[in-house]
């Protein structure tokens, strides 16, 4: 990996970890030689976010958010950016099904 691509990433680790507060979200970030703190990473194809959301402290809901070439060349706030709403988008999408149709 590029040292600028690899200094870009480490960016928006530190930037989505700094914005994602939620205790209810556990955010494991798969990407080789920037960040890799899930137990078990599938690193053959494009770096990832996995995400684990606990709903209502009783299920566990996941997702991966791949890290695509066309979101890499992006800035790294941008970047952030779309990673943060992604997970918002996840957060929202769980809470409206667990919550039902209020």
């Amino acid at each position: 990996m590029e040292k600028a691509l690899k200094e870009k990433l480490e960016t928006v680790v530190e930037l989505v970890n700094n914005v994602m507060v939620n205790p209810d979200i556990e955010i494991e970030y798969c990407i080789p030689e920037v960040a890799t703190t899930a137990e078990s990473c599938d690193v053959s194809g494009d770096p990832y976010i996995h995400l684990n959301y606990t709903a209502n402290g009783t299920h566990v809901m996941q997702q991966n958010i791949p890290l695509k070439h066309h979101y890499i060349s992006k800035t790294a706030e941008d970047l952030a950016n779309l990673v943060t709403f992604y997970i918002e988008q996840f957060i929202e999408q769980i809470d409206s099904v667990e919550g039902g149709a209020q």
